[in-house]
């Protein structure tokens, strides 16, 4: 089973740079989106039921804002939305299928500003807490998207010189440094060992696409279960370059 995270930057957007293509060379069975910016009316026909796909929406009730979706070769059911009953910004999807537990999940950013900072941030605490019954599961559980933060050094290009940014604050990597020590397994970290990057998004500025000048923000995360059956992980940076500004990451597994 190969499993997807992408960060889209609008659906609508990158089926016009080559998401199609890639997504066909890329072969995943199950497909995390984040920040698809549409509603599935929004869509071209083909494109709001694909054929071959079961697929599930949770757009944000603000149009051609965040949202996440999953799509699955395998029936989906057991759909969850939210960290609880309201979720306007569509940022968590939790789904069962093809026997694992899938999660999409888009944590809000805080680079505009302190307001949205401190939006963030209640939010990583929620999403600490309800993340903790998920790592403890018997079932195999993966949760995949954006999570606005570079955990590392390693995970950033420059980090003297983000370290006072948002993404790359100290309580934010400690913050990811504690979903490890409750469960979470870091799949592509334990893939690549260490080693500087590869990253999964770069800014539009200074050449930082060019100059692979970039952040890792993207992750598979598995709980004990899942983690076990991990044989790859792979970042098609091509990707990320030609339809977003975030490449998609993938794992394999040899079983769910």
């Amino acid at each position: 089973m190969r499993i997807t995270t992408w960060n889209v930057n609008g659906l609508r957007a990158a089926l016009k740079k080559g998401f199609p293509e890639w997504l066909e060379q890329i072969a995943p069975d199950v497909l995390l989106l984040q920040e698809i910016r549409t509603l599935p009316e929004q869509l071209p026909a083909p494109w709001r039921a694909p054929d071959g796909w079961h697929v599930h929406w949770h757009p944000a009730e603000k149009k051609g804002y965040a949202g996440t979706a999953v799509w699955s070769r395998h029936p989906i059911e057991d759909v969850q939305t939210g960290l609880s009953d309201d979720d306007p910004e569509g940022r968590v999807l939790s789904v069962r299928t093809g026997g694992v537990r899938a999660v999409s999940v888009y944590l809000p950013s805080g680079s505009s500003g302190d307001a949205r900072q401190a939006v963030k941030e209640v939010w990583m605490d929620q999403f600490l807490a309800w993340s903790g019954a998920l790592a403890d599961a018997d079932e195999p559980v993966w949760m995949g998207g954006d999570l606005n933060v570079a955990h590392t050094e390693q995970d950033i290009w420059n980090a003297k010189g983000n370290a006072k940014n948002s993404g790359f604050l100290p309580h934010e990597r400690a913050w990811f440094t504690t979903l490890l020590e409750r469960g979470w397994h870091d799949a592509f970290r334990a893939h690549f060992g260490d080693v500087q990057g590869p990253y999964s998004w770069w800014s539009n500025r200074g050449q930082a696409r060019q100059k692979d000048r970039g952040w890792r923000i993207d992750y598979l995360l598995g709980n004990a279960v899942a983690a076990r059956s991990v044989t790859s992980v792979e970042v098609a940076r091509e990707a990320g370059l030609q339809c977003s500004d975030h490449a998609p990451v993938t794992v394999t597994l040899d079983s769910p």
